[in-house]
């Protein structure tokens, strides 16, 4: 059951047009898809759909509900950042059970548009919450990245031959710096002596849709010795995977499973299972026990994971597997705690 695409001119507040695309059956009538079902609304982050990434995790977990809990769903692909808060309005101001905005850059937009309509039900991907704390409609979902980007680390370090790997970040801040610090525990767990070069892809949301700048910081990094590289940065990864591939380098992936993306060249990748967080708070309003307020995923949670097993992991030696698998155990045990900073 895969959703049509629909163009429908939206115009909001601000004058823009959004790009509107229903999730229902081929054939059925909008207004049967809707009937009195629970009606979930998702915006997408920077990127949208078919970045292989972050945004097609929280698509699975969309998809996942309409075809086991029969919710109707709806998405929107703003075309700028700044039509986030008309989206997610849109959605509100048409009664939607629950109303999901895809990215920390969300957060202070699902806060205000929260208090507008507090009869409707909000959740935020890597929600941050701001001086007013999380409005009681909102379920703030995150993630112990860190935790994800520890594992790969570690693999990092056993795999590189040159004692030099990469780490190509999207937007600077907070968020990413927590992928970039567990990855360089990783690699200092299993290669004290390993140098890991990091670079940043820009200072706003466009940073996670920029290819070109991710193949020119990849290249650098490689130049400076660099064997192995691992991205977190949406879009801007498949630059990452493109320098690695032509230098014969190793990349990791982020966020999903990103083997099929560059096959031979990514070599794991951390997952991050926004569409687990996406489709269990779907669940809980359609059954109605909807619980507002922060809830963190993470290894010991199942929201994170590695790519470590089937043959999306072929190019992964055992020995590295085996210490990968010793590392999660420490992580989840309490026994190492990661660090986000």
């Amino acid at each position: 059951m895969s959703p049509r695409s629909l163009v429908v001119p939206l115009l909001c507040a601000v004058g823009v047009a959004l790009l509107f695309v229903p999730g229902r059956r081929d054939g059925e009538a909008a207004a049967t898809a809707v009937g009195a079902r629970t009606r979930v609304g998702l915006v997408f982050d920077v990127g949208g759909r078919g970045d292989k990434s972050f945004n097609d995790a929280a698509y699975a977990g969309l998809v996942r509900a309409e075809k086991e809990l029969g919710v109707a769903v709806r998405y929107l692909e703003p075309s700028s950042s700044e039509d986030r808060e008309s989206a997610l309005r849109l959605f509100a101001a048409q009664g939607f059970d629950l109303v999901v905005g895809v990215g920390f850059i969300f957060s202070s937009d699902v806060d205000e548009v929260a208090r507008a309509y507090p009869n409707v039900h909000f959740a935020c991907i890597d929600y941050f919450a701001g001086p007013g704390g999380i409005p009681p409609n909102v379920a703030a979902l995150a993630f112990r990245e860190e935790e994800g980007s520890f594992l790969v680390g570690g693999a990092a370090g056993l795999l590189t031959k040159t004692r030099h790997v990469g780490f190509v970040g999207g937007m600077t801040g907070p968020l990413i710096r927590k992928f970039e610090a567990g990855y360089e525990a990783g690699v200092k767990a299993t290669c004290p002596t390993c140098v890991v070069h990091a670079a940043y892809a820009g200072t706003t949301p466009d940073a996670y849709r920029d290819p070109a700048k991710g193949k020119a910081l990849a290249i650098s990094q490689i130049a400076s010795g660099a064997d192995v590289v691992y991205h977190a940065s949406g879009a801007t990864g498949h630059g990452v995977f493109e320098a690695a591939r032509e230098a014969k380098a190793l990349a990791i992936g982020v966020d999903a499973d990103q083997h099929d993306e560059m096959p031979g060249t990514v070599v794991t990748s951390m997952v991050k299972r926004a569409d687990v967080a996406v489709f269990e708070t779907i669940r809980a309003v359609h059954e109605r026990r909807f619980a507002p307020g922060m809830k963190v995923f993470g290894l010991a949670e199942g929201g994170i994971d590695w790519v470590h097993e089937g043959p999306h992991a072929a190019g992964v030696p055992a020995d590295v597997k085996t210490r990968g698998e010793a590392l999660r155990a420490d992580v989840a045990s309490g026994k190492v705690t990661v660090p986000t900073k």
